[in-house]
Order: structure tokens, then sequence, then C-alpha cells
């Protein structure tokens, strides 16, 4: 395998596992994952990963198929069943029935051993700008939904209470809504909102983002001391939970 180093992409911060019992091909892939500027981590086999996975809570994990202990086509069944990560499956077996078999264990992706590194960087871009992509509806982003005791019209701006009356709404609240609307159930940390807002004017180090949100479950919580719509995932970041409009 061989690739030239590339820069860091932009305030990328996803997380991504890398498992595979070979040290070798395991010890190239760490390093050239971080050099990517992605935040990763190792594990040397199935049980590892296991116990890896529920701590980091990860983006992707670069799964090795044929593993001894516990393979990579039941671990990624559990991956997609209890943790719903994102998964590109390696193996050095290149058959169809292989890659028909990972992918309907849940594998986002596939990537037969050896390769070359520039193209295990560009099936890494492509599988989380899948996964991370903003939820659509008939090709489009949905036009209203429900936040807490508010209804966030996308198209329109705007943000209702249950009378219909418009609430002021500040262009930054309005992109954080946006992010969070188009993403549910999805953990963002402060980069990730910042990215996803393509707003890089805010500092993810500093208190802008947690300001924001604070002000926004002011206006959309029934309890704003108490979230449950903008829900604070300790450690983690923010996670929008949607209710019916």
């Amino acid at each position: 395998m061989s690739s030239r180093a590339g820069h860091p992409p932009q305030g990328e911060k996803a997380r991504i596992i890398v498992c595979d019992d070979d040290p070798d091909m395991r010890e190239t892939l760490v390093e050239f994952v971080a050099m990517q500027g992605y935040a990763v981590e190792q594990a040397i086999d199935g049980a590892t990963l296991r116990r890896l996975v529920p701590k980091l809570r990860p983006d992707l994990v670069l799964l090795d198929l044929n593993m001894p202990g516990e393979d990579g086509l039941s671990l990624a069944r559990w991956l997609k069943s209890d943790h719903h990560c994102a998964i590109l499956m390696l193996t050095a077996m290149g058959s169809l029935s292989d890659k028909v078999v990972g992918l309907e264990m849940g594998a986002d992706d596939y990537l037969p051993k050896p390769f070359e590194l520039a193209e295990l960087r560009a099936r890494i871009r492509a599988v989380l700008r899948r996964t991370m992509s903003p939820v659509v509806v008939n090709g489009r982003p949905p036009e209203r939904m429900r936040f807490g005791r508010c209804v966030f019209d996308l198209a329109e701006r705007q943000l209702f209470d249950d009378a219909g009356n418009g609430l002021p709404l500040t262009a930054m609240e309005y992109d954080l809504l946006y992010v969070f609307a188009t993403h549910p159930r999805r953990v963002l940390n402060r980069d990730q909102i910042l990215e996803l807002a393509h707003n890089r004017q805010w500092d993810p180090y500093d208190r802008s983002v947690d300001n924001r949100i604070a002000r926004l479950r002011k206006k959309i919580e029934v309890d704003p001391a108490h979230p449950r719509v903008l829900r604070t995932v300790r450690g983690e970041g923010y996670m929008f939970e949607p209710g019916d409009l």
C-alpha cells in the first residue's frame, strides 16, 4: 500500500476504530487514519471492539472480515443492531459472495485487500458523507419538524409555538435548528455542529454553541432545566429527539 500524506479534512473530528488482528496492517491503518485528521482507536479482535464501541461511540469502524474468535460478519450484525455506526469492511478475500454477505450483514462499503491508501481515504470520506448526511424526504429536507412545544418551519425559517405565534429566531439559532432537524437522533459534538452549520466563525472551544443551545432550550423545552428535546450526551455533545407533528 502506498499514498502521499494529505492534509486533514477541515474541522473533521469523526471517530474511527480500526479492528484488525494483523498487527502490521492495524498499525499502518491507524497511522494513516490519524494522518487524515480523524480521531482513531484500535482493536485487536472482536472482544476488544465490543469493549471500545460503547465507550467511544465511533462514527465508523474499519472491520476486518476474517479474524480469530468472533469474525467480522458477526461483529457487523452487532454494530448495526446495537450501535448504528457505519462499517467499512476489509478482507483479503475479494469474491462476490463475500462482498454480498458482508453488505447483507450491514456493512456500508467493502474494500478487498490489498488496496491503495488513497482509495481507503476516498472510501472513508464517502461512507462518512453518506452516513452523516441530512435526513431527506422525497429528495428534500423535511419542511416542518416538532421541537418540543414548538414547530420549526425550515422553508419559512421560522419557529412557531403551539398557538401558531412566531417566535424570534436569530440567523445562528436558525442554523442550529436546521442542523438538528436534518440530523435527528444523532450525537453531534461542537465541531461537527459548526461544520454542518457552515459557520466556522464560532469557536468550538468557547461556549458559543452551548450558550445558543441554552437559549433555544428556553424557547422549545417544556422544562429547560431538564431538556428532553435538545439533549446533552455527557462527554459527547448534543442530540435532537424529534416529536410528532
